[in-house]
């Protein structure tokens, strides 16, 4: 809580009057924002966050701004299969949020989340446990990847991206995005809300509503344009050599067949 300041209103973009700072002292004051007027009357408005997703800023703030027209970020939670066999491993090791983020980019959307590429390998294709005895005489559980510890399993995807099997990896991660997003747009259309006004309705919740219903849209549109983004990706990747390869369809002449389960 920061005394006065926490009573500004939030505008967004040119309309924001002023922002604050931390001085030296710790202190929090309050800035006029370059190219802004304030005069006798003008209301000092501040940016609760101009970057922040739809659903944070209704459920943190209580509204959405009439002028809001992208979701501009959402996250949806992921869990490992329940037949690979080390899951339980896996979990363990895991300190990313077990999920993916997806938010409005320049052109496209875009996505970040590491937990993913831990569902994308396994023995198979190097990842391997082992536990070890520490110096304190302890057992630990580490993990390596080609036979070289991760310190750090947030790294993994860097490691991928220097694999020859990077355009693999990809495909069974855009697989897995594009299963849980058709799952949530799924969710979205079975469990469809109505309203129906009646004496008891107050103007409270029918703006409560109208800002429940908009972030549905948002959030919709956005999961929307998240799944033909990873449709589209994956029928790019199935058509790679390293691909076809690993199918083995290019030494066949067949077309590369449709993937379910890539992890």
């Amino acid at each position: 809580m920061v005394p006065c300041i926490d009573f500004a209103n939030h505008a967004s973009g040119d309309a924001t009057v002023a922002l604050y700072e931390t001085d030296t002292a710790g202190n929090a004051v309050l800035l006029l924002r370059d190219g802004q007027n304030l005069t006798p009357g003008l209301e000092i408005t501040i940016t609760y966050g101009d970057e922040k997703g739809a659903c944070e800023m209704l459920f943190s703030y209580g509204f959405l701004e009439e002028s809001m027209t992208f979701a501009n970020e959402l996250y949806l939670d992921l869990d490992i299969p329940h037949d690979d066999p080390l899951k339980v491993a896996k979990k363990h090791v895991s300190k990313a949020a077990p999920g993916f983020r997806l938010f409005n980019g320049d052109r496209t959307v875009g996505w970040e989340g590491p937990f993913v590429w831990l569902l994308c390998v396994n023995e198979e294709d190097g990842l391997e446990f082992k536990l070890i005895l520490s110096n304190d005489g302890e057992r630990e559980l580490r993990v390596f990847w080609n036979e070289n510890e991760l310190n750090d399993v947030g790294s993994l995807e860097y490691l991928l991206q220097r694999d020859p099997r990077w355009e693999i990896f990809e495909l069974r991660a855009a697989v897995v995005l594009r299963d849980r997003i058709a799952q949530q747009l799924s969710a979205l259309e079975t469990n469809q809300i109505k309203y129906t006004k009646d004496p008891f309705t107050t103007e409270e919740y029918a703006q409560r509503f109208q800002a429940a219903t908009k972030l549905r849209v948002l959030e919709e549109t956005l999961l929307l344009e998240a799944h033909e983004m990873f449709v589209q990706k994956i029928e790019t990747k199935l058509s790679t050599a390293v691909v076809q390869r690993y199918l083995g369809t290019a030494s066949q002449g067949d077309e590369p067949q449709p993937i379910d389960d890539f992890s």
